[in-house]
């Protein structure tokens, strides 16, 4: 019989993984296949690993891994999949937004062998504050409008993939991670599942709207370089700008003797020029910081336990 391997990551999650257990385990019991669950504790500061143990005791296919120290989602899910061990594997969080009763839908759709994975998104985000909707909605333009690499609005981590696309998936070593444009990147046949928004069943969510923003840039920096361009190009047409002010000024003079006047003006156009310049060389920092982090070959993650 074939294998399902179930990857959960989890951080401060004590009060959600009773209950993520209880509505999983039976869909997973429901399936033609057997289950093994990697839970992987990213460094939590609350009684998340006990709570693992004790499951891990109660159950046998219960896995856990626990990290040295927090090394976020991305680093998480990356050492579910290198551990997970199935023919398929699947991605859930443990707040059940991710509704376990699609288990079995996926599962299908991988086993016909018409897709290698069946992914989900969210068609509505109800519940979730406006302005983090607005500017959630208004990345996914942006980074499909600049990238190659598709990323589906509302797309969630949850999905079942099969084997070799897992091990492409693994074959990306990369320390800035980005999971929802990787996963697209990779290619492979998907098909998508919609549902609406799930409150979670615990807990409070991780992902304030600074790390949500800075996860942002992860996306657009790994995945575009569509801002490199735009500062080539802004740098070429304030060059242009600049080349016809001097000559306007200098035929004025020539012409009408009127001297250049108006030091306002000239510091306002200095401090423009100057933030345009900071901007620029900003969009060049961030691509060689991710390029000085990855020539580092660091590990994306550390592991201090393991079973």
């Amino acid at each position: 019989m074939k294998r399902l391997s179930i990857v959960v990551p989890c951080y401060n999650e004590e009060e959600a993984i009773p209950l993520y257990f209880a509505a999983c385990a039976p869909q997973a019991d429901a399936l033609d296949v057997e289950t093994e669950w990697w839970f992987v504790d990213d460094g939590s500061s609350d009684g998340t690993l006990e709570k693992l143990k004790a499951l891990r005791q109660r159950d046998e296919r219960v896995h856990y891994l626990s990290f040295s120290r927090n090394f976020g989602k991305e680093a998480a899910m990356y050492a579910g999949l290198e551990a997970a061990a199935g023919d398929y594997v699947a991605v859930m969080d443990v707040d059940l937004q991710d509704p376990p009763h699609l288990l079995g839908t996926m599962l299908a759709g991988v086993q016909g062998g018409a897709y290698d994975c069946v992914a989900t998104r969210r068609v509505t985000r109800k519940g979730e504050p406006r302005l983090r909707s607005f500017f959630a909605r208004a990345f996914y333009r942006l980074i499909n409008r600049i990238s190659k690499t598709e990323v589906v609005d509302g797309a969630r981590d949850f999905r079942l993939m099969s084997r070799p696309m897992v091990d492409a998936i693994l074959s990306l070593r990369e320390v800035s991670r980005f999971s929802k444009g990787i996963f697209s990147w990779v290619g492979f046949r998907t098909q998508w599942l919609e549902y609406e928004n799930i409150q979670r069943v615990a807990g409070e969510t991780k992902w304030s709207f600074w790390k949500l923003l800075l996860y942002s840039l992860d996306g657009i920096i790994g995945f575009s370089t569509a801002p490199l361009g735009i500062a080539s190009v802004m740098g070429i047409v304030f060059c242009l700008l600049a080349f016809v002010l001097i000559l306007f000024f200098i035929i004025k003079t020539l012409i009408w003797g009127d001297p250049v006047a108006g030091f306002p003006a000239m510091i306002c156009i200095i401090l423009m020029l100057g933030g345009i310049q900071l901007f620029c060389i900003g969009i060049l920092g961030q691509y060689l910081s991710k390029t000085y982090l990855e020539t580092k070959h660091r590990p994306i993650y550390i592991a201090r336990e393991k079973e």
